[in-house]
């Protein structure tokens, strides 16, 4: 029954946004009574806590563990968040995280269950085996990107983002043996720099 009513919210938040969370409202959607709700999440706030939480874990499922190799952590962010080709007709992007970014904005109680994972997820890209910052940079990248695809901010589309997308992917590859290619291509540069300073 849990799972059901998490569901019917998901589906709800997903359709009409945040202001679509009311507990009579899961409930329909769920095909059940408010008081089989409230048994189970006695207040709104519970209700899209628990939203968060399974959304959350969701996304933490598809993410590799510790032992993985360099840049697998960066990669799967992007493979959770993002998808290979654009998506056609969908004005609402079912993400996990952005979804879970709806339910966010139902206050400060909220938001800090996201805040808490994040900071794990970026302690963890930080040792993701790719030099200082790359993994981070990707993190912005796929975090902006899918905003920009919820708030319908010129996002890219068709072609434009299969292209943008093989980018970020290509930079965790390009750096997935660890410093020696970022040093191979700054190496010439320093060279140059040495020599007009000469």
């Amino acid at each position: 029954m849990r799972n059901r009513l998490l569901n019917a919210a998901e589906r709800l938040l997903v359709k009409q946004g945040v202001d679509a969370i009311r507990l009579e409202a899961v409930a329909a959607e769920a095909g059940v009574s408010k008081g089989g709700l409230l048994y189970h999440f006695p207040t709104k706030l519970a209700l899209v806590q628990g939203v968060v939480e399974r959304l959350a874990d969701r996304f933490e499922e598809v993410l590799p563990g510790p032992d993985a190799p360099p840049g697998a952590y960066a990669r799967a962010w992007l493979d959770a968040s993002i998808p290979p080709e654009a998506p056609e007709g969908e004005s609402t992007p079912s993400d996990s995280v952005p979804v879970a970014l709806l339910a966010a904005a139902n206050g400060p109680e909220v938001l800090g269950i996201l805040q808490g994972r994040y900071q794990v997820w970026q302690e963890r890209l930080e040792r993701d085996g790719l030099p200082p910052g790359v993994a981070t940079l990707v993190r912005m990248a796929v975090d902006g990107w899918w905003t920009a695809r919820l708030l319908g901010l010129a996002d890219p589309k068709g072609e434009q983002h299969v292209q943008l997308r093989r980018l970020v992917h290509d930079l965790t590859e390009q750096y997935a043996d660890g410093q020696t290619k970022s040093n191979a291509m700054t190496k010439p540069n320093s060279t140059t720099n040495a020599k007009e300073s000469a």
